[in-house]
């Protein structure tokens, strides 16, 4: 399964209780045999997220999230299943192989930190010592960029010399060739055709750092000093950096975040460092690809209340205005409820980038600005609107329809009607006409869909229960309820395998949920609740939310719980078939008289024997 075998699973997963993991992440207390706590992935006071130990299985009845340990770092990382298993790898200190090759043993990764670690102290004092013009260049950039004094010390920024210096320097602390590539500090000189050995990566440029969460050095980026392409040069992905994960500043800015509730995002690494020299220490940057989904998370982890982007105000930050757009989803609408992520944005005025800007205008300033940053939605729209001339027709209706196309991701909620109304203002238009254009909008594909849950979208999400009759609801639950003990209780998929491959399911993904069940157990009769579990959602991404739902205690046991709801499922499927019957008697015109009779004799008797085993059902019951 995705790369790692089925043994290597196993072992992740005993390497990694799940009531451990979670406690890693808040606090947990038991209450009887099961665990609670607050669920970390939605905001909440009173906890009500369950952790079942003997199941190893979680799931929170207030978001209705669930799973198992890989599911639960899956949903709070943005992790895919095999990041999931190589991080808890790593937690559990376990070796896993993938595609035939070892993966990054945890011991290995530490090395390249260290690596990373004994490079940025290097550079360091290259930067505030170096004798060499190129030394002496970079404290002169820095000092002119308001970066000399005491900053650098504070930032630990450095000067990487070239020449390779900084792999005699390694090399002589003990680090092999390989680990030195894989840090990506240093080039196999080989690999261009040329001869000599390993060669420095950067060279001539002012060295900036970069720290994952935790405080520890991963990765650099580089200032070319003078004129040369790139300007910027940041590291390449390694076992211990991914740039799509990871903000520069965010170990020094998080606790400020946690303060003020609010996140500002800029657009390079001296923007930060000024900011934060400034009083504003809330701030971070991406590191040389455009803001993710996994760097909203991250920082939604921290910062609460609000996620502001600063834009510079020349051409490249409105360009990167308009790709922030594409983050605009229903986690922006108040049907989100209490997982609402709150997104905004201000440009800054002038083509001034943040770093200028506090230094010509002040702090205070830049406060004030951030204060009247408008919602990401609000700001989307008056850019798209800016663009066009709204003083003839064509103009207005191309202004319409570009402005609606922003709202296209959330057209169905309460606040895309709501902007479309005030778009109607903006253009002139009849709001009606403009609602009717919102309606038949098409949403755009979610970034990060599946093909195969884009296909079938009853597989990407829990089945949808609004307009059902209350009998209706009851057999869905009793569906839902059976699924999730089978899966707190194997041995009982093996009892009950008749009722799970026999039921006709009244929501199609318990049917594909059922049989996932069987197939895990016909090919292993032993196969324990998460491993149920981790299997199905390889096809079905619902199914650990629906099968860790179950709210039923086992009082008299698991046994008889399911036996109970085996028995109501059966039920239902004879009351289907009796409704069925009485449906094709009523029709009788086109039947002969002994059919006729056949199906009425057959409708009563499945009538006196519905009544008995109701009668029997509910004095079990």
């Amino acid at each position: 399964m995705a790369g790692f075998s089925e043994e290597d699973i196993r072992k992740v997963r005993e390497a990694n209780d799940v009531v451990s993991v979670i406690g890693d992440r808040v606090p947990v207390r038991q209450r009887g045999r099961d665990f609670w706590c607050c669920c970390p992935i939605h905001d909440e006071k009173t906890p009500s997220c369950k952790i079942d130990p003997a199941a190893q299985l979680w799931h929170c009845f207030g978001c209705g999230a669930g799973g198992d340990v890989f599911s639960f770092v899956m949903q709070v990382d943005d992790l895919d299943f095999p990041d999931a298993v190589r991080k808890l790898a790593e937690r559990g200190n376990v070796q896993i192989t993938e595609s035939g090759k070892p993966a990054v043993a945890h011991g290995y990764k530490a090395r390249l930190k260290e690596i990373c670690k004994e490079t940025a102290a290097f550079y360091h004092t290259q930067l505030m010592r170096g004798k060499e013009a190129g030394a002496a260049s970079a404290r002169s950039y820095l000092a002119g960029r308001g970066l000399g004094g005491e900053v650098p010390k504070r930032w630990e920024l450095g000067y990487a010399p070239g020449g390779g210096q900084l792999v005699r320097h390694l090399k002589a602390k003990g680090f092999k060739d390989k680990e030195l590539v894989d840090a990506n500090v240093a080039l196999d000189g080989s690999s261009d055709g040329r001869r000599g050995g390993l060669k420095d990566r950067f060279y001539n440029r002012i060295m900036f750092p970069i720290y994952d969460v935790q405080g520890e050095c991963i990765a650099f980026g580089g200032r070319i000093i003078g004129d040369g392409q790139p300007k910027y040069l940041n590291s390449q992905e390694t076992p211990v950096f991914h740039k799509s994960e990871v903000l520069f500043g965010l170990d020094k800015a998080k606790a400020a975040m946690a303060s003020s509730g609010v996140a500002v995002v800029v657009e390079g690494y001296t923007d930060v460092i000024a900011l934060s020299e400034a009083g504003i220490k809330n701030a971070v940057a991406t590191l040389g690809t455009a803001l993710t989904h996994q760097h909203i998370r991250a920082l939604s982890r921290h910062a609460k209340q609000r996620i502001i982007y600063l834009f510079d105000g020349d051409e490249a930050g409105q360009r990167a205005a308009d790709r922030a757009l594409g983050f605009i989803d229903k986690s922006m609408t108040p049907e989100a409820g209490r997982t609402k992520i709150e997104l905004a944005a201000v440009t800054l005025p002038d083509n001034l980038d943040p770093a200028d800007f506090v230094e010509q205008r002040g702090a205070a300033a830049l406060s004030e600005l951030l204060a009247s940053a408008r919602p990401l939605l609000k700001y989307g729209i008056e850019r798209r609107i800016a663009k066009h001339d709204l003083s003839s027709a064509e103009g207005r209706a191309t202004a319409l329809a570009d402005a609606l196309s922003v709202l296209a991701p959330i057209k169905d909620s309460i606040l895309a009607k709501d902007y479309a109304i005030q778009i109607a203002g903006m253009v002139r238009a009849r709001e009606n006409d403009v609602l009717d254009q919102l309606a038949a909008l098409e949403a755009p594909r979610a970034q990060g869909d599946r093909d195969e849950a884009e296909a079938q979208p009853h597989l990407r999400r829990a089945p949808q229960t609004s307009g059902l009759s209350q009998s209706e609801l009851s057999r869905r639950r009793y569906e839902r309820e059976f699924l999730s003990l089978i899966v707190r209780h194997p041995e009982e998929g093996l009892r009950f395998a008749d009722a799970l491959a026999q039921t006709q399911w009244h929501e199609q993904v318990h049917g594909l949920l059922a049989h996932s069940i069987l197939d895990t157990l016909a090919a292993n009769p032993d196969a324990k609740g998460p491993e149920l579990v981790t299997r199905a959602q390889a096809t079905i991404p619902a199914a650990a939310n629906i099968l860790t739902a179950g709210s039923m205690t086992e009082d008299s046991g698991a046994q008889a719980l399911a036996s109970f709801l085996a028995e109501e499922l059966a039920l239902g499927d004879m009351e289907d078939a009796m409704a069925a019957l009485k449906a094709q008697l009523s029709r009788a015109e086109g039947l002969e008289a002994q059919e006729y009779e056949m199906l009425f004799e057959s409708a009563v008797a499945m009538q006196k024997e519905l009544a008995r085993r109701r009668q029997a059902h509910r004095s079990v019951g």
